[in-house]
């Protein structure tokens, strides 16, 4: 039982360390050209993070993108077709900063329709508010008397 435990243990600790490999990019060997591929990759959005670049995301869909880049730039391609090259297989999305165009539209004013709509609603619930308070009814007869009674003065007169 204890040779068992041993092994057990052993085998455990041997495999700590493949459990913790990560699979690393391999670097271009012009460092010029790693430089504009790493300069690509950060213009690119992580489709699975979506608020990263490629760059900085260890997604292992991001790997394979930096990969792409990579395997584009070796090629001669020059940054715009690397990005055109992406574009045309995962669309506007990839871009960190998509272009201005009719498809795009919504990315960049929704924001301000947004903020426009939340401001129209809190005004109108706001004009809504101070026209229902309006100014208090005076007190009943009734409640006037109760009032005095609790106070210990005539609240008749203002």
């Amino acid at each position: 039982m204890i040779v068992f435990c041993r092994l057990l243990l052993a085998a455990l600790l041997l495999a700590g360390p493949a459990m913790a490999a990560e699979s690393i990019d391999t670097p271009l060997a012009d460092p010029a050209a790693e430089a504009r591929a790493r300069d690509i990759s950060r213009t690119l959005r992580c489709l699975v993070c979506q608020n990263q670049s490629i760059e900085d995301s260890n997604a292992p869909l991001a790997q394979d993108l930096r990969q792409i880049v990579r395997e584009r730039v070796q090629a001669g391609d020059d940054d715009e077709a690397v990005r055109r090259f992406l574009v045309a297989r995962y669309g506007d999305w990839v871009l960190l900063k998509p272009p201005f165009k009719g498809a795009t539209l919504l990315l960049w004013i929704g924001p301000v329709l947004i903020l426009l709509a939340g401001g129209a609603t809190v005004a109108l619930l706001y004009r809504r508010q101070r026209r229902q308070a309006g100014a208090p009814s005076p007190l009943s007869a009734e409640e006037a008397a109760r009032l005095a009674a609790l106070t210990g003065r005539d609240n008749t007169h203002p």
